[in-house]
């Protein structure tokens, strides 16, 4: 599975960059206004920070303007991934953007249907919000595991999924497992994924009795 970090915070991508784990950004409107800085210098440090893909949404709900900005978007750099609503005008932009050899996300996905229309109009990732529907009752990453289903049953299909909406290392485990081929999250949960309370317990048992030996390795 490959990770991206969900937000738009630069000294944070650097120092996920740094370990070699982080594959891409996902930015959005709110990330991008928490920084108080204009979208495309924002957009442009983050992809000269990381060789991967960065989203970069549209804020425009037509055809013809998520089609104007989704251009304007991509222009800043070759790795900007373009994204759109899961909606009739955003599926139609999406299908306009790759047929200019854009990367598109499709974001705000809820449902099967959805990711399968999002394929179909050619999009490069689907981003179900498993976290969001959870919210409601319902079971996000059962989502997840349908929109799998579906696509591995059609070869023609090479939309990858996107987890998104990711709360906890849980939900990164559950989307895993689903088969979700990139997981979106915060910085924080992404370092969770290291953390363990049986991890920390056995390192201070260790350390504990190799101070009883007076030793040390250098």
């Amino acid at each position: 599975m490959k990770f991206f970090a969900d937000t738009a915070d630069i000294s944070e991508i650097r120092e996920l960059a740094a370990t070699g784990f982080l594959d891409g950004v996902t930015t959005n409107p709110s990330l991008i206004a928490r920084t108080g800085r204009p979208i495309r210098d924002v957009i442009e440090e983050i992809c000269q920070a990381i060789e991967g893909p960065v989203s970069a949404e549209v804020t425009a709900t037509d055809f013809e303007g998520m089609v104007a900005e989704g251009e304007r978007l991509a222009d800043i750099a070759a790795n900007v991934a373009v994204k759109v609503p899961s909606t009739w005008d955003g599926f139609k932009a999406c299908r306009t953007l790759r047929q200019r050899g854009r990367k598109v996300n499709v974001t705000l996905c809820f449902s099967a249907n959805q990711a399968l229309l999002a394929a179909k109009a050619g999009a490069t990732y689907i981003s179900p919000f498993v976290g969001r529907l959870d919210d409601l009752g319902l079971d996000g990453m059962e989502v997840i595991r349908e929109i799998r289903r579906i696509y591995d049953n059609y070869e023609s299909l090479s939309t990858e999924i996107l987890a998104s909406s990711i709360r906890t290392p849980l939900h990164v485990k559950r989307a895993a497992v689903a088969g979700a081929d990139v997981a979106t999250v915060p910085p924080a949960v992404l370092k969770n994924l290291a953390r363990h309370p049986l991890t920390d317990k056995g390192l201070d048992t260790f350390l504990a009795e190799w101070r009883k030996t007076g030793q040390a390795i250098f």
